[in-house]
């Protein structure tokens, strides 16, 4: 704007000159005309410049030099369509700096350089430049408002992208921390049971070949479902990593620890309802968590697992051990009970685990559904 204002602020000086010969003296209208272009172009360029705390003492500085030099000028020159061009530039330069009080008295005082005409042109070139300055005034308050309006766009824009930027870390984060979440919980339910079946089968190799080959067998079928379980993480896929119904599912875990050295029995309790698909794989997921750590840490004897199905809305499962409790259990500090508690987290549920010395420890997780 401020570049469109200088082009037009020459283009009414050089017409101000084509029409200098019909002044009654052509050169001092001529030097008050080139003094007030010089402040109208390097002088506002100089004050728009400045920072905003000093720049609102030298707009009012400014307008008030060019306000009497544009009377002079005005007066000097004939009244043409030069001088009234550069008046409204002075009209648009103070719409630009000062506040909009200021602006307005600005364009009020400029038909005021008509005074000292007869009444009745003085009336009527009055009223016409009135109209000309305030139509400029107008005109350079929307053009300035369209410009702070794509200032204001493009910051948001930047914000946005911004934000765009940080949803997607966020979202990629979020789904890092699933697909860790879904290898310790897949991955590392089967390889502790691998683990464990081919330690029992080394220990009844000589004594009970035909046992370790059972035992090896069902190791040989654990790590073939772990392999499954890389892959499917790896493709990060959403599908429930359960095809059974819950309840069959949970039988299979409680098999797998029980064929692992720890007899385990599970419980069903309250009318069994269809469950959102993402609470199911929770429940899932915490109780092979839950046998995990009963079979890595807790050195029980046996093991329970209980699906309630609560008349309150509530589903709980509950992971229940006779080992060692506290003194030998992982379960407070892992990360496998850090994803159950965020998975929990996401659905609106609660996690707690309960565990004494010598008394062994029970999961418990409750989700609604």
């Amino acid at each position: 704007m401020t570049r469109a204002l200088v082009a037009l602020t020459c283009a009414a000086f050089v017409t101000l000159l084509v029409e200098l010969p019909a002044a009654v003296q052509p050169l001092p209208a001529a030097v008050l005309a080139a003094a007030f272009v010089l402040l109208a172009t390097v002088g506002f360029g100089w004050v728009v410049r400045q920072d905003p705390r000093r720049r609102r003492y030298l707009a009012v500085l400014y307008v008030a030099v060019q306000l009497p030099l544009g009377y002079l000028m005005f007066g000097a020159a004939p009244a043409g369509v030069g001088a009234t061009l550069l008046l409204m530039v002075l009209v648009s330069q103070s719409v630009l700096l000062l506040p909009l009080p200021g602006a307005v008295v600005v364009t009020a005082a400029v038909p005021l350089f008509h005074v000292g005409m007869t009444w009745g042109d003085g009336l009527r070139n009055g009223l016409g430049t009135l109209a000309a300055a305030a139509f400029t005034a107008v005109v350079t308050e929307l053009l300035l408002r369209e410009q702070r309006a794509r200032v204001e766009l493009a910051e948001a824009n930047r914000q946005l992208r911004g934000y765009a930027a940080q949803a997607e870390e966020l979202a990629t984060t979020q789904e890092r921390n699933r697909v860790a979440r879904d290898i310790h919980d897949g991955l590392g339910h089967h390889l502790t049971v691998v683990q464990m079946q081919v330690q029992a089968a080394r220990a009844v190799l000589r004594s009970d070949p035909d046992r370790a080959d059972d035992v090896l067998a069902k190791a040989q079928h654990q790590s073939t479902e772990a392999l499954a379980e890389v892959r499917r993480s790896v493709a990060a896929l959403r599908e429930p990593r359960h095809a059974a119904p819950l309840a069959e599912a949970l039988k299979e875990l409680a098999a797998d620890t029980s064929a692992a050295g720890v007899p385990t029995e599970l419980e069903t309790a309250g009318t069994v309802r269809p469950l959102p698909a993402e609470a199911e794989e929770f429940l899932f997921r915490a109780a092979q968590e839950g046998l995990t750590n009963v079979r890595k840490h807790a050195a029980a004897r046996e093991a329970r697992l209980l699906l309630d199905y609560r008349e309150d809305g509530t589903v709980l499962l509950e992971v229940r051990d006779d080992g060692l409790g506290t003194a030998g259990s992982a379960q407070g500090a892992g990360f496998g009970l850090l994803g159950v508690r965020e998975r929990a987290a996401r659905l609106g549920g609660r996690v707690d685990v309960e565990s004494a010395p010598g008394r062994g420890t029970t999961l418990r997780v409750a989700v609604p559904g």
